[in-house]
């Protein structure tokens, strides 16, 4: 069975440069290590990604690798991918949510909020495990965040969904409170049957950005953000 979001019904009248820009940088630094062999591969997730033991100080890199310090790997991190599926399932959900969220803050918040549910979410994975030397990479963490603000500001909105399940697809538009709440629900399930230290999937981290997502954008729209009403019509081009 096969479950996926692709498009959301909730117009916008502001090209979303930030989350494009994310997007672009995001494919780009992954297109520039992705066809290198395995080894080079693991010498970036260890230079750039955000390894919990280098952010605690109970292991340091090897001379070679210390091109920057191991706290701005935590921004460094969000750029890194580790597979195709990876990378197109997070530009997927930014590409869907981030124009709105980004419309409703305005792109120099949007940025700090970015990065500081991505960071809430990195401190979140790195203190289950501190001497844990296994590199965490992907923007997960601050996507979840983007998405946890989402259903707060536009919980009613049409999400379309992709449906397949053997021989039997087809496309669905449900409420964006049943896809994200479904999806965070998703994650505290996989994270109570998670291994920590494992590897893989960073649940800790996805269920702390979105948590921080929800109650930053809570707080900021107590400043009266500007958030639009829902009107019909069909998905812009900037989706």
């Amino acid at each position: 069975m096969f479950f996926f979001p692709f498009a959301d019904e909730n117009p916008t009248k502001r090209k979303p440069v930030i989350s494009w820009a994310i997007i672009l940088l995001c494919s780009l630094t992954f297109l520039n290590y992705v066809f290198e062999n395995g080894f080079l591969q693991d010498q970036v997730f260890l230079t750039f990604g955000m390894v919990p033991a280098l952010i605690f100080g109970h292991s340091e890199l090897s001379d070679s690798l210390k091109v920057i310090p191991p706290v701005l790997s935590i921004i460094t991190s969000m750029f890194l991918h580790g597979g195709w599926m990876h990378l197109i399932g997070n530009m997927t959900y930014l590409y869907i949510f981030g124009d709105n969220v980004e419309e409703t803050l305005g792109r120099k918040k949007f940025i700090f909020f970015y990065f500081f549910t991505g960071t809430c979410a990195a401190f979140a994975q790195a203190f289950l495990d501190p001497m844990s030397t296994i590199p965490m990479v992907g923007a997960s963490g601050a996507i979840a965040g983007v998405l946890g603000a989402y259903l707060v500001l536009f919980p009613s909105a049409k999400i379309k969904v992709f449906f397949w399940f053997i021989i039997f697809f087809k496309i669905f538009k449900i409420r964006a409170f049943i896809v994200l709440g479904g999806w965070i629900i998703f994650q505290f399930i996989s994270f109570s049957g998670n291994e920590l230290g494992s590897g893989g999937v960073a649940y800790a981290a996805h269920i702390a950005g979105f948590i921080s997502g929800v109650i930053l954008i809570s707080l900021l729209k107590k400043k009266k953000l500007n958030v639009k009403k829902l009107t019909k019509g069909s998905i812009p081009s900037s989706k």
